[in-house]
């Protein structure tokens, strides 16, 4: 991961404001799974961004947790700093909006996870036939080629592509859509033609990536709010690893979440607490449904071939 995060003091986030405040020219709320997350900044890119991907909310809510994301010649590029009191993080010199958003979902999934029960999963979920389907792995394992790979069917319904969150219920693993429009890549239409021109010619940004409305493509009928969690497929690219799919048992998958950090780099809080019950759901989580570790060396094509032959979908022609 490129940047790093530090944690702060109260008072080093009460003096951090007073410095900053008066150069705020936006401030937004916008509603991260049921937490009011405020973004705070002078960037006006960051501010109408911010506004395609999530969703809006009530400007009477009192904010859960505050995203203050400026310039400073004060610190280095890239630099978190968290206070954990007041679920304050300030984000210095953020070039990259990808790791803007994944910081205001993981700010939220910091707030769930210690009140609520609920968890983050960096991943991507889709339903298929009332089953929920989730990629998830290390960055650039693959999980957005896959995820729109499986989109090409009608049949297939998108919960997130990049980020969602879940908890157990009853036998059940539930999981919940984050984001509004999704942060997709320019290489995306050329992989699979389907999504080819859904961003204007000239809107992507310098990382050549952009907010997009899937629903242009695919229709509003296919973005659902929620999935019964069936199946996870654990993505990886190791060509020394000559096994292209293998069945995870609970106890080899609790391993792997432990030795990869969740397959989360966004997390921002990592402490005795947080590992206890991190380890407690993902426990659950493997125990009530099926996972599959598939190696991504292939060709975009050869993996979604294995993926689907391993959930049970009709092959992409």
């Amino acid at each position: 991961m490129g940047y790093t995060i530090t944690l702060i003091s109260t008072d080093e986030r009460e003096r951090l404001m007073e410095e900053l405040m008066p150069r705020v020219l936006y401030e937004i709320k916008s509603d991260l799974y049921g937490c009011c997350i405020k973004l705070i900044t002078d960037d006006h890119a960051t501010k109408d961004t911010w506004a395609e991907n999530f969703y809006s909310i009530s400007q009477s809510i009192r904010s859960h947790g505050r995203l203050v994301v400026f310039t400073s010649d004060a610190f280095g590029p890239d630099t978190v700093l968290f206070d954990a009191m007041s679920r304050t993080a300030f984000l210095f010199n953020f070039t990259y909006y990808g790791w803007i958003k994944s910081l205001a979902l993981s700010l939220a999934g910091d707030i769930l996870e210690d009140f609520h029960g609920i968890y983050s999963m960096h991943g991507a979920c889709v339903d298929i036939g009332g089953k929920g389907i989730c990629l998830i792995g290390a960055p650039k394992a693959g999980k957005t080629t896959q995820t729109y790979g499986l989109l090409q069917d009608a049949g297939t319904r998108i919960v997130a592509d990049d980020w969602f969150f879940s908890r157990a219920y009853g036998t059940d693993i539930l999981a919940y859509s984050s984001e509004k429009n999704f942060y997709i890549g320019d290489d995306l239409g050329t992989i699979w033609k389907q999504f080819g021109g859904l961003v204007p010619e000239g809107s992507y940004d310098h990382n050549g990536r952009a907010v997009a409305d899937i629903r242009r493509v695919i229709g509003k009928g296919r973005i659902l709010p929620m999935t019964t969690l069936k199946t996870i497929i654990v993505l990886k690219r190791d060509p020394a690893d000559p096994v292209i799919s293998r069945t995870l048992d609970p106890e080899t998958g609790l391993k792997l979440f432990i030795s990869n950090n969740y397959f989360n780099p966004h997390l921002l809080v990592s402490n005795p607490f947080k590992t206890r019950i991190r380890n407690r759901y993902v426990s659950g989580l493997l125990n009530r449904t099926t996972a599959y570790l598939v190696n991504t060396t292939g060709t975009p094509r050869e993996t979604q071939k294995m993926i689907r032959s391993l959930v049970g979908i009709p092959q992409s022609e």
